[in-house]
């Protein structure tokens, strides 16, 4: 199982992770990107990570 973080003070505000994530768990307020879903419900591909410039988020493995 994995859980996806954010971390709101680097997000940059960019959206790329919410239109990259394949589990749909990513929303958006407007200025920053956040965990809309159930964190757990992440699949652990990265796809947010991969698009973040900021390096806001993390994923943890449990």
């Amino acid at each position: 199982m994995f859980i996806v973080s954010i971390d709101e003070d680097i997000c940059e505000g960019c959206e790329l992770c919410v239109e990259g994530c394949p589990a749909r768990i990513l929303g958006f307020n407007g200025e920053k990107a956040f965990v809309s879903g159930d964190e757990t419900e992440c699949m652990g591909c990265e796809a947010c990570i991969s698009v973040c410039e900021s390096g806001a988020i993390s994923i943890m493995e449990v």
